[in-house]
Formats: structure tokens, sequence, C-alpha cells
């Protein structure tokens, strides 16, 4: 399995890189996410959320590049966009030196870590990109299918939760909080939660960074990265969130991460890996019909994440 990171990075705070393999939406589909929760916190738990992020180590930077972008911003907008941007770290880290790479495969499977499940704060310098994610396996031509790998993305939500909910000193609590900014996000992307397994990826796919399109440095998982948009400029962002469509109150209610993650694994069976993408790594050319139907999808799973994100800050954190 290859290295999974986001194709756009916020200018002045993350480092430009050389494209590859991707494993999550991009700044612009996290922030989103995050624009989306933190529009729906009440009061208190806004207040609660601006004091935790205080305590990340990466908090000045976050400032300095909100100032550069937008010197006269109010300080409510400022407090929101530093929630946006903190939906970012756990892909900053990646990029961040002082932090180590554990684990197998580029540092995306767990074993090999010396300390795969730590969760101690700010003094693990491990990457965890194993967290980003789940590989659930699906076969459509009989392929055996490998073991999930633990942790992953499920189970992190899981346990981070609980902190937020917990008596756990703040500063565990900001770890927590800035990891689940981002994994909520993460896994409704439909190719977080499933890797396809066939004769051609008998340990399949990695959610869809195997499967080439025929353009130039594409593949399937970054394709669906970039759907929600591009842009690394905060006030445009925002504003494109403002527009993006409400989430299924209904849907929105469902708190148990496990039916996220079924939800986004279902998605990718029936909406992901469907014609022109078909057996094989490609490479395949998407058709319009295929973008606007995607690109519909992203919308809607992104504006639940932003609603799930909400309630579980707003019923849980403590």
């Amino acid at each position: 399995m290859r290295l999974r990171i986001p194709a756009i990075l916020l200018s002045a705070v993350l480092s430009a890189f050389a494209a590859a393999p991707s494993r999550a939406w991009n700044d612009q589909g996290h922030m989103t996410v995050a624009y989306l929760a933190y529009k729906q916190l009440n009061p208190t738990a806004r207040d609660r959320v601006n004091a935790l992020l205080k305590l990340n180590p990466k908090y000045a930077d976050w400032d300095a590049t909100i100032k550069q972008q937008l010197p006269n911003v109010s300080q409510p907008d400022h407090d929101m966009y530093i929630f946006m941007i903190a939906a970012t770290w756990p892909d900053q880290i990646k990029r961040d030196k002082t932090y180590t790479s554990d684990g197998t495969q580029g540092g995306n499977r767990p074993d090999g870590s010396p300390d795969p499940t730590r969760n101690t704060g700010y003094d693990d310098m491990l990457m965890h990109k194993y967290w980003h994610f789940i590989d659930t396996p699906f076969s459509t031509d009989g392929t055996a299918l490998p073991s999930i790998p633990t942790p992953n993305v499920q189970d992190r939500i899981a346990l981070f939760r609980g902190v937020l909910a917990s008596g756990d000193p703040d500063a565990l609590k900001s770890y927590d909080l800035s990891w689940l900014l981002h994994l909520v996000g993460d896994v409704h992307q439909p190719l977080h939660a499933t890797t396809r397994v066939s004769s051609t990826d008998p340990e399949g796919d990695a959610g869809g960074n195997l499967v080439k399109l025929s353009c130039t440095k594409c593949e399937l998982h970054a394709t669906w990265d970039d759907l929600i948009g591009t842009s690394s400029n905060l006030k445009t962002i925002a504003n494109k969130a403002k527009k993006m469509p409400k989430a299924d109150p209904a849907l929105a209610g469902k708190s148990d991460e496990r039916v996220w993650v079924d939800e986004s694994f279902q998605a990718a069976k029936q909406q992901v890996y469907v014609s022109p993408v078909a057996a094989g790594d490609g490479p395949f050319t998407l058709t319009p019909a295929y973008k606007s139907a995607a690109g519909k999808l992203a919308q809607q799973r992104v504006a639940l994440a932003g609603a799930r994100l909400a309630n579980l800050i707003n019923n849980e954190l403590k």
C-alpha cells in the first residue's frame, strides 16, 4: 500500500511536495467538513474547541497563515479558520521531518510500528498514517480476501471520541480532537473504507490508488479526493462551503462510526467501482456521467461528515 496524502496543501503552513498517491479528501475537502461542523456547534462546544486547539503545537503557524491571507479577519472568523486548518493537521505531520513514518509499506501498515495504538498526546511523534483509513476488502472475481489491519480509522474514532467524553487532561483531548476533525472527514470518503481485491491486486488496490485513469498522473483515489475542489484560499473554501447541500437530518443523526464506515464501503462498491471503472488497474477514461454522479456523492458525504462531526462534539466533548 502506497503513501496516501492530500493533493493540495495550505500555503505558508503546508510545504509543497511532489504529487503522490493519497488517502484522504484533499485539504479543501477536509476544511469544508470542518467549516460545516463549526457552523453547527453550539456556543459552549465552540468555546471549548477554540480553547483546546490553542494547545496544538502548530497553532501559531495556523494563526500566521490566517493573518497572512486575511489580515482584517474578525475574531469569530479567525477561530473558525483555525478549526478548518486544524482538520488538515494529521496530514501536515506526514510532511514534518520531526515525525517518524512508522510501520511497513511506507508507513501505511501498522505492523512494524513501535507503538501503533499509542495515544499519549503531542509527545507522540509517530505519523500513524494507517489511522486514516480502513481497508475493508471486497472481490468480484473470487480472490480470497485479506484481513483488515488494525488499528485503523474506525477504532481510532471510537477511541478518540471516548477521550473527548472523559475526564482526561485537556492536552490529550486537544490531540485527539485534532485527529477527530480529520478522521471523521476521512471515513466519509468512499475509498477510505475499502480496497478492491482481485487476481490483479490480491492484497487490494489501496483504496483505488493503484487504479490508473487516462489523464496524466491520474488515479482513482486522487480523483475522488479532488471532487470538492482544489483551492488553498481560506475565504474561497469557506464561500464554497456555504453552498454545500444540507445533510439529510435522519442520516446526520447516525452516530456510530461503524455505520459511517459501512456507508462508505457500500458507496465504493455501488458508485465508485462502476463503469467505466472495470476490472483491473486500467487505465480507464471517466465519462461526464460518472464525474457528475461522483461529484454529487462527494458533496453528500462531506455534508454528512460535517453534520456528524458537529453532533459528536456537541454531544460528547466535556
